[in-house]
């Protein structure tokens, strides 16, 4: 079989990985990384699940090639805490939201919300609704998941709190 090297940047590090030109991006970083906080769930790119962030902008990485993103940058929900007892302004928000039940889709959703949050900052709910369309949270959670975004955005707002 032949493999191809792929470098790139991943959570703000340099990394590489000898892959199958046909391996997907969600199943490099689950295999080859151990980042597993992208979910395969439908992996026909419907869900959301296995969202994470290339070159800042939303991906659903079961469907896109891992040799994609040779070059690029990837970060994961993984990538958004600056420590292990400090969330990403995005994280949480959705704990103070009361949004993850199982928990399955919250890693999509908090990628998808971030990227809304670096090009709109202070979003409608209908922009919102947008935004997270291709995400799907099998809880049915969609109003605490509005409010953590919300809540989020007013945050990042300047002299937010």
């Amino acid at each position: 079989m032949i493999k191809k090297l792929v470098k790139f940047k991943l959570n703000g590090e340099q990394a590489s990985a000898l892959i199958s030109p046909a391996k997907p991006l969600l199943w490099m970083l689950r295999d080859d990384f151990n980042l597993t906080g992208a979910k395969p769930g439908c992996e026909a790119g419907e869900c959301g699940a296995c969202t994470v962030l290339v070159d800042g902008k939303p991906v659903t990485s079961c469907l896109m090639m891992a040799i994609q993103v040779d070059g690029r940058e990837v970060t994961t929900i993984e990538g958004l805490t600056r420590s292990a007892d400090e969330l990403d302004f995005m994280q949480q928000a959705f704990v103070e939201a009361g949004a993850p039940q199982c928990g399955y889709c919250m890693p999509g959703m908090i990628m998808s919300a971030k990227s809304l949050l670096e090009t709109i900052q202070n979003p409608t709910r209908e922009q919102i609704t947008a935004h997270l369309a291709g995400n799907i949270c099998r809880c049915g959670n969609y109003q605490r998941i509005f409010q953590a975004v919300l809540r989020a955005a007013q945050k990042a707002a300047p002299g937010g709190t």
